[in-house]
């Protein structure tokens, strides 16, 4: 029995060699997907610190030869232009408190669709369900006029709400399905000893809910930091975030490449720092969820 099943576990060349070339195959694969992803944020980068004059009359590999073209000063420009830089704290005003209310709210929701008895709770789970296919264009005109009666249009409370409402089902329905896979048994435990709703949910499932909740902080702040079309809409000069200021010094200088191509970095290299940061939380919850 055990030669059979010796013989049984082994491989055949033609299977090594496929074994090999599938392999090969994945990796040449992801190379290609990262090269085409590194090379125009690597070129982004560069183009960020060169001259208009260089940047006008030659490519960014030519940095390669000519190291001597870097510069700060488009740095320098950046941190004058006051449009672009109150931008950025607006983006920063508008991102942190919809993150971190969509984050609250959808734990606590779904925490009370996943394990809390209320009366409508099936038919209030339909309803959120239902708004996850609702597309955002249809409730602008809307949203726009009930905003305009209550004094919020073109502020940043405002696109904060426009971001929590929209960001919400998702929220709700991915901690919800997340919560549910929790061993019962162990809030039952809980509950034996006494403990409150609030001590389950605060000392019990957010620890064990923490990959999940991180997953759903990464994706809203990357959402809600590289918004535009809610931001052109629903904000005026004062309190435009980064995107729309870039789009709008786009428009208005289009050879302005050395701000624009700073700017966009910047834009683009905070959301990479939020999500370096939590990307050991976001690989967890991928993996608990393959595993579930």
């Amino acid at each position: 029995m055990s030669d059979l099943t010796i013989v049984k576990g082994e491989r055949t060349l033609a299977q090594r060699i496929l074994g090999v070339f599938s392999k090969g195959f994945v990796n040449v694969a992801l190379i290609i997907v990262a090269l085409l992803w590194v090379i125009p944020t690597l070129g982004l980068l560069v183009t960020s610190f060169r001259t208009v004059g260089d940047s006008t009359t030659s490519g960014w590999w030519t940095v390669i030869t000519r190291p001597a073209q870097l510069t700060l000063q488009n740095y320098v420009d950046l941190l004058s232009n006051s449009a672009i830089t109150s931008s950025l704290v607006n983006s920063i005003l508008i991102v942190v408190p919809a993150t971190l209310l969509v984050v609250i709210v959808g734990a606590l929701a779904g925490y009370a669709f996943a394990w809390m008895d209320f009366p409508g709770r099936d038919g209030l789970l339909v309803a959120v369900i239902v708004l996850l296919a609702v597309p955002l264009q249809v409730a602008l005109i809307p949203v726009a006029r009930l905003f305009g009666w209550l004094g919020l249009f073109g502020t940043i409370p405002g696109v904060i709400l426009f971001h929590v409402a929209f960001g919400l089902p998702f929220a709700i329905f991915l901690l919800r399905n997340f919560f549910t896979q929790i061993p019962r048994e162990v809030l039952e435990a809980a509950r034996v000893d006494g403990a409150s709703e609030w001590r389950i949910f605060s000392r019990v499932i957010l620890p064990l809910g923490a990959p999940a909740i991180a997953s759903l902080a990464i994706f809203q702040f990357l959402w809600t930091w590289n918004d535009l079309l809610i931001g052109l809409i629903f904000t005026n000069a004062e309190s435009q975030p980064i995107t729309v200021a870039i789009q709008s010094q786009l428009r208005q200088f289009g050879s302005n490449i050395d701000v624009l191509s700073t700017g966009a970095f910047v834009s683009m290299v905070i959301p990479l720092i939020v999500f370096f940061a939590f990307q050991r939380y976001f690989v967890q919850a991928l993996l608990a969820g393959a595993n579930k």
